[in-house]
């Protein structure tokens, strides 16, 4: 237990543990401090200045965020001096904001606004204070992603979140002075500057200048066309965290509301991309198999995440024959709609619009890499994260809260507890073992692998399934992703299956997900809550393996198993290829 000094803080003696920074101690006993650079082990450079307090009476106020308690120091929070300093400082960040709150993506969820608001600061400083506004950098070019200059304030939190989660370091600052803006270098396009679209950056971001591309506008115009049949699928994670933003505890399940409220939005057709999860894992399965037992390439590497596919391509190109060849669930259900599905309603795949509800920013581009349709269409032709969905919700005057839950129906709509975990870091690999261990051994018994469960960067294990001792992993985030593939070029060990998320986490805590404010990211475990209801759902359902989803049998019987080997392999898997970030500046 850590040793406790004796703080006055507002006249109030705290015992504080010793090493604790004066907000930390502030925020853990209920005293408010504004903040917005500060992210707790990503950012803590101070340079807001929002946090200043008074510190025995010294003559320059300090940041609460960097200043250490010690035995006997007396803190000021809250006086008109700090307050006047508090507010000149917002007033000089709102000088040079571009104020659109009424069409910007955080626009009941922006930690900037709010101290706005609380401190009483206008839109009218940039003339007060004789400021030239900075000239807007927008870099909107590529699929996924887009970064305003014009809302950034330059706090910093994105561009140590893109070091510290990916180990890449995509963004930085450029140029100097008022000419200052966050971005790659040379103001490269993202798709072009080694960006693997997790997101982690947009999360930590406090305003709207780093957002998803905003597809919601497309969405509206395909549920109102009426040549066109609307088809939906919903990734597993997105149940258990789309509550968030309408005032839900983190880790509720919403899924029957989820589904009511797509119907109301006016889609013709709901499937789940948990079914899809299901095929997903038989197609994989299957290549595993293959490969362990014909010689193949070993490791196989899981192809889910598309965060984790770019990383792959971009930084360890040479890796990519040890990559499955499956397609990601998305895209395997975006295949399925527009071929089997299609057939089933009669409709023309040209005329069928697929929609996609994902975690994920990366997704976006992965729906639009060239392989991922045929005959002049895409499998997927809109990608909604979680918080673009809540958004519609919310525009379209839905109560959310009070709609009457409903299930999606047909066979695409029916998944097993194995699917349900894909959300989940070290669930593809779970929900693998289960159908692969069953293959090998007939017999074989085991449901849950937990082994490969938990927030460690990095997680091991080897099973000893019909006669051989197979070696997994599970890793996940970028910088482990790097340790690891560096590791495994010096290791003697032999790796036969591993896991990889472009998250920290896995998709349940993806880039399209809900922001969750940064004070209260540190308060609760966003990961653990989101995830149990995933295992919830798996530990309820009578079916946890894959290759027993009868529904997916019937695709198999009915459709998949008439193709000749060809078709059915481009249907359901693809190929990947080796990529330079900044290509043009290498001869």
């Amino acid at each position: 237990m850590s040793k406790l000094v004796e703080v006055t803080i507002n006249d109030k003696t705290y015992n504080i543990p010793e090493g604790h920074s004066i907000l930390r101690a502030c925020e853990e006993n209920g005293i408010i401090i504004p903040r917005l650079c500060f992210l707790d082990s990503i950012h803590e450079d101070g340079n807001c200045r929002l946090c200043s307090v008074e510190v025995d009476q010294q003559h320059n106020l300090k940041p609460a965020c960097k200043t250490i308690v010690r035995d006997g120091m007396n803190v000021v929070t809250e006086n008109k001096r700090i307050y006047d300093y508090v507010s000149t400082n917002l007033e000089l960040l709102a000088s040079n904001h571009h104020f659109e709150c009424f069409k910007c993506s955080r626009e009941d969820n922006c930690e900037f606004l709010d101290l706005l608001r609380r401190y009483s600061i206008l839109n009218e400083y940039s003339d007060l204070y004789g400021y030239e506004l900075k000239q807007t950098q927008l870099n909107n070019s590529s699929d996924a992603m887009v970064i305003d200059s014009s809302k950034c304030v330059l706090c910093g939190r994105c561009v140590s979140a893109c070091e510290k989660y990916t180990g890449i370091g995509v963004l930085d600052f450029n140029k100097r002075g008022n000419k200052t803006y966050v971005g790659p270098a040379q103001f490269r396009g993202l798709e072009d500057a080694g960006c693997i679209y997790c997101g982690k950056c947009i999360q930590a971001c406090p305003t709207g200048a780093l957002r998803e591309q905003d597809d919601i506008k497309v969405f509206e115009r395909a549920v109102r066309d009426p040549s066109k049949t609307v088809i939906v699928q919903v990734a597993p994670s997105i149940r258990a965290s789309l509550g968030e933003e309408f005032g839900y505890p983190v880790g509720t399940n919403v899924e029957g509301k989820m589904f009511a409220a797509l119907h109301l939005l006016g889609v013709d057709e709901m499937i789940d991309t948990n079914f899809a999860a299901d095929l997903t894992i038989v197609e994989e399965g299957s290549e595993f198999l293959d490969r362990v037992q014909n010689d193949g390439v070993l490791p196989m590497f899981t192809s889910c995440s598309p965060g984790w596919v770019n990383y792959l391509e971009l930084y360890y190109p040479e890796l990519i024959p040890n990559l499955s060849s499956c397609k990601s669930p998305q895209q395997m259900a975006g295949a399925i709609i527009k071929t089997y599905y299609a057939e089933r309603l009669q409709v023309d795949s040209k005329d069928v619009v697929s929609v996609s509800i994902m975690p994920c920013v990366a997704k976006k581009a992965e729906a639009k890499r060239e392989d991922m349709g045929r005959d002049g269409y895409q499998d997927v032709d809109i990608v909604l994260t979680t918080r673009e969905l809540a958004r519609l919700i919310k525009r379209r005057g839905i109560d959310f809260k009070n709609i009457q839950p409903m299930e999606p129906f047909g066979d695409l709509a029916t998944y097993t507890g194995a699917a349900s975990i894909f959300g989940v870091t070290g669930g593809v690999m779970e929900a693998a073992l289960r159908t692969v261990s069953e293959m090998l051994d007939s017999e074989a018994k085991l449901i849950e692998f937990k082994e490969v469960r938990g927030k460690e960067n990095m997680k091991e294990a080897t099973y000893h399934l019909a006669g051989k001792d197979i070696n997994i992993a599970v890793v996940h985030g970028g910088v482990a992703i790097k340790e690891f593939l560096e590791m495994l070029k010096t290791t003697d060990k032999e790796y036969h299956f591993v896991e990889f998320m472009g998250c920290i986490g896995g998709c349940i805590n993806g880039g399209g997900q809900p922001i969750v404010k940064a004070k209260d990211f540190e308060r609760i475990d966003v990961i653990k809550e989101r995830s149990k209801v995933l295992y919830t759902m798996d530990s309820k359902s009578i079916l946890r393996k894959s290759h027993l989803n009868p529904a997916v049998q019937k695709l198999y019987s009915d459709y998949l198993n008439k193709l000749n080997q060809h078709d059915l392999h481009n249907l359901l898997h693809t190929h990947y290829k080796a990529r330079t970030a900044y290509s043009e500046y290498i001869e």
